[in-house]
């Protein structure tokens, strides 16, 4: 069997919009920014929702508009499409950090955990671990916060039954998340709703072509999540 034939069977995808997600990955670029003197320093680590595959242009993921807000605010970006929570340390520990740690830490992951299938176990070792080197590399006062995905079975991408299953292991991921973060003092930007309250089902442009990931209006929807469910309008105040 092919590696195609195989992919879709497991993730009951349309060939098309296999090659469709390869293509916005491969076209993606992380955003990042360095200003003459920084106010902040954003570390950004993850998956391709950290990336910003499926916007147009770097400047239209989550942490492009963060930096076109905040001009002054230095935004380090270590996310890879494909990664999962295993390898954020390794992100993490390629990261420049400045000499008093990082003011803000956003982690953007745990898609691919939900489509791989990470065992559980697995999974919580990775997310602890992750949580614990990370909470390590603030500075005093600094914040750690990570934004997973919502109910990935909801994406176009997939199909039923496997839409299901996807929901399932989306569910679980954020439990995992949920009590590791209680163990860290992360904070926790909660991306999940019920279809009928959920706007990547309500409204179909919020997706990008793949069917997979955000589209520039999808990523708009996660930075005004992640803004409205914490308190980092007034923190990055100072970066404008």
């Amino acid at each position: 069997m092919t590696v195609a034939a195989t992919l879709l069977l497991v993730t009951g995808c349309t060939v098309w919009r296999l090659g469709e997600a390869r293509s916005l990955a491969r076209a993606s670029e992380p955003f990042q920014q360095q200003p003459a003197a920084p106010a902040l320093h954003l570390l950004v680590l993850g998956d391709s929702t950290g990336v910003g595959t499926g916007a147009s242009a770097p400047a239209f993921s989550v942490a492009g508009l963060l930096g076109t807000s905040y001009p002054r605010l230095a935004i380090e970006n270590r996310s890879r499409d494909g990664a999962r929570f295993v390898e954020l340390p390794s992100q993490l520990s390629g990261a420049v950090q400045p000499s008093a740690g990082w003011d803000l830490i956003l982690i953007s992951a745990g898609g691919n955990d939900v489509i791989r299938g990470t065992d559980s176990a697995a999974l919580a070792q990775a997310i602890d671990r992750s949580f614990a080197e990370a909470r390590a590399r603030l500075a005093p006062g600094g914040q750690l916060l990570v934004q997973a995905p919502g109910n990935v079975g909801h994406a176009p991408f997939f199909l039923a039954p496997v839409s299901m299953l996807m929901n399932g292991r989306a569910a679980e991921l954020h439990a995992i998340v949920r009590t590791a973060a209680a163990r860290h003092g992360v904070t926790v930007i909660d991306m999940a709703r019920p279809p009928e309250q959920d706007p990547f089902v309500q409204r179909p442009e919020l997706n990008a072509s793949d069917g997979l990931h955000p589209s520039d209006a999808g990523y708009r929807v996660w930075h005004d999540e992640l803004l409205a469910q914490t308190d980092l309008r007034a923190r990055l105040a100072v970066a404008r």
